[in-house]
């Protein structure tokens, strides 16, 4: 706290429920007490939980957020300053816990969302009962000794193609992500999702994504995790699952039949079943 200043004013400085309920377009169903925060992968918004999120909302309460700058988040609050590291999104999902005063929250997070819960979890460990990483990575580039998946110059290359053709970058990428060409239509959601953000913040965005190096941070977390890998992710291989089960302590590691990146629009009822699974096992209500 600054020097001079009271717990009232430090209390008065932080945004009400109300604005982050706009801000960050909350929207809070289910008819249970323990919390299930569900937070959305880059390029998407809290829709993509359509599939899975119902399924526990009669044991849960249902808490289904935007990050600042996607979605049908308040855009003006975007600040790239802010949002120049995987830190400003993590301070988004402890907004929403502090301004509706969530305890013993499951966090929920796809893609990069699983680091940036992670994140928020060692600044906060007291609000957070288990993490669910869905196809996670704590780094994208290949090094010696660890296999990310891509090569620097190849993401660079995304990025290039970002600037200079965003259009032909959504085209290309969303069925690269999604897999399962046999359903042409979760590709195409996917790449209108990523058609619906400004270009400005979701290359911004990309960059942090993928540039982002968390390994370091893995030996801190204390809350347990569940580890969802996919079969056939181009975005978080085999390997990069099988490093996190080595790396984090205390994780469940499932390697699951979904192909792709995005096992909760396109597998969701295996989704939802070995996340019932870890609940199960680790004593929660469902």
């Amino acid at each position: 706290m600054p020097l001079g200043s009271s717990p009232q004013a430090a209390s008065a400085a932080r945004p009400s429920q109300e604005a982050i309920r706009a801000r960050n377009h909350v929207n809070i169903s289910g008819r249970g007490e323990r919390v299930m925060l569900f937070a959305h992968g880059f390029g998407c918004d809290q829709a993509m939980w359509r599939y899975v999120a119902p399924a526990f909302a009669d044991e849960y309460r249902i808490v289904l957020f935007d990050y600042v700058g996607s979605g049908k988040s308040d855009w003006h609050a975007y600040d790239s300053q802010r949002y120049g590291s995987l830190e400003g999104y993590a301070q988004d999902v402890l907004d929403v816990i502090a301004a509706f005063d969530l305890t013993d929250v499951i966090f929920v997070g796809h893609s990069v969302s699983a680091m940036i819960g992670m994140l928020a979890a060692l600044r906060a460990p007291e609000r957070f009962a288990h993490l669910v990483m869905i196809g996670p990575s704590p780094c994208y580039v290949n090094e010696a000794g660890y296999v990310g998946g891509f090569e620097r110059k190849d993401i660079e290359g995304l990025l290039d193609l970002m600037e200079k053709n965003y259009v032909g970058w959504a085209s290309f990428l969303a069925p690269v992500i999604m897999k399962n060409v046999e359903r042409p239509e979760l590709a195409a959601e996917l790449r209108s999702s990523f058609c619906a953000t400004d270009p400005n913040v979701t290359r911004e965005f990309a960059r942090v994504t993928f540039l982002s190096d968390n390994r370091a941070d893995l030996g801190r977390l204390r809350v347990p995790a569940l580890i969802l890998q996919c079969a056939e992710d181009a975005v978080a291989p085999e390997a990069v699952g099988r490093y996190l089960e080595r790396t984090l302590a205390g994780s469940t590691f499932r390697q699951m039949q979904a192909t792709g990146h995005c096992p909760h629009m396109s597998h969701p009822t295996e989704t939802v079943r070995l996340i019932e699974e870890y609940l199960a096992a680790a004593g929660e209500a469902r």
